[in-house]
């Protein structure tokens, strides 16, 4: 194992896959010369060649759309957003094009394609750069759609991610990309549509993904000492959903709380709590929980944005409800 940070995993995942296959390549804004916004592509335009690595103009709408049609002809395109509030402009093309060509052409062409950047929010950034659209993409049907937590996680997921044959949304953040953590040596691929038990408990079974489930970890350090065993499931990928995990959770521990830095109305936890109360009623002991942003645009003020974000404190409180403590 060796410790990096997770833009070096995401970086050692693009740049294995490009020595690999040489239909892969990367475009967005900045990825050459500057090495990324994030330097995430640190390095690769001079080992892959400005052939591979492509700097692009500021036009989301005209890359995505050139992007697809060089993944309908045979390449494997990573597309990076400088965040997806971005991808919104390119939106068109990815909905309309990418998720649906498979079905519309009868199967003669299909889109392997990744969409990644930072997803949700990232501290004073306002209501337009703070925005999470998991379950906006996750709505489309072709579209798979993954939010790593870590950079173990983030470099085999993404190195499946370039190899599946279907339009993958790669959401990270930009307040991950210095997180360090151990990754594996050597070749490893993270399948699509697994989740992961990354604590194991008894009492309560919570369920997160991306940066925001750090704040389950630390509420669950916490109810520790207070004799509350959490058991926290990183779903990694929002959809395809590992459903089969989350409910032998909450039949082992009977209660449940979501936790998701997203909207409250229509989002991935609102899924959840349909499939856990379709499939897994009678197990439960208490109400679902679920823990999201204020329903409001991203406040500018850091005092505003603190009570707009959910925390450990909001994980606590949902916990000890199910639990009624």
């Amino acid at each position: 194992m060796k410790t990096i940070q997770f833009r070096e995993a995401v970086c050692e995942a693009m740049s294995e896959e490009m020595r690999r296959d040489e239909t892969v390549f990367l475009m967005g804004e900045e990825v050459a010369e500057y090495n990324g916004a994030y330097k995430a592509s640190k390095g690769m335009l001079e080992e892959f060649g400005a052939k591979r690595v492509i700097d692009t103009p500021i036009s989301e709408l005209g890359f995505t759309g050139i992007a697809i049609g060089s993944a309908m002809n045979g390449n494997r395109p990573i597309v990076e957003f400088m965040t997806f509030n971005f991808s919104l402009v390119g939106i068109d093309q990815i909905i309309n094009n990418a998720a649906k060509i498979r079905q519309m052409s009868g199967g003669q062409f299909n889109c392997p394609i990744v969409f990644r950047g930072p997803t949700g929010s990232a501290g004073q950034l306002g209501a337009t750069h703070s925005q999470a659209f998991e379950s906006w993409f996750a709505n489309c049907p072709g579209l798979k759609v993954v939010v790593p937590s870590n950079p173990a996680d983030a470099k085999g997921l993404l190195k499946s991610a370039i190899r599946d044959n279907d339009p993958v949304i790669f959401m990270e953040s930009e307040q991950m990309y210095g997180d360090k953590g151990e990754v594996p040596e050597g070749e490893y691929l993270i399948p699509l549509g697994v989740a992961a038990i990354k604590r194991e408990g008894k009492d309560v079974t919570i369920v997160s993904f991306g940066k925001i489930i750090k704040e389950a970890y630390k509420a669950a350090d916490k109810l520790a000492g207070e004799g509350i065993e959490c058991e926290i499931i990183d779903l990694r990928t929002i959809c395809p959903m590992d459903h089969k995990m989350i409910l032998d959770s909450v039949k082992k521990t009977n209660r449940l709380v979501i936790l998701e830095e997203a909207w409250p109305f229509g989002n991935v936890a609102t899924e959840i709590t349909y499939q856990v109360q379709n499939h897994a009623f009678d197990y439960l002991d208490a109400p679902i929980e679920k823990i999201n942003t204020a329903d409001t645009p991203a406040p500018y003020s850091p005092v505003l944005f603190a009570e707009w974000l959910p925390n450990s404190e909001d994980v606590i409180k949902a916990v000890k409800k199910v639990l009624y403590r």
